[in-house]
């Protein structure tokens, strides 16, 4: 599994963070996608890494502004990721 963080400015609503990651999800087969205008980011949960530069297009492409861009690995936390 993998984390992947995107730094996204221009987010200004609930509605901003809801077109951000419905782009993300058509363009990406992902777990789970975040976004958080309030953070200014996206997180995305996917199995593999993701290729930045479409990742880059497809929210450039929705109309705000990517800045970095950070995959890290990523373990199940909680009650069901206990043991291992």
């Amino acid at each position: 599994m993998q984390q992947t963080i995107i730094q996204v400015g221009g987010m200004q609503c609930g509605m901003c963070e809801s077109h951000i990651s419905d782009a993300v999800r058509r363009a990406f087969p992902v777990q789970k996608v975040t976004s958080s205008r309030s953070k200014g980011t996206t997180v995305i949960i996917s199995e593999a890494p993701l290729d930045e530069v479409k990742l880059r297009k497809v929210i450039e492409g929705t109309g705000y502004d990517v800045g970095t861009i950070s995959q890290t690995p990523y373990e199940r936390r909680g009650l069901f990721g206990l043991g291992r």
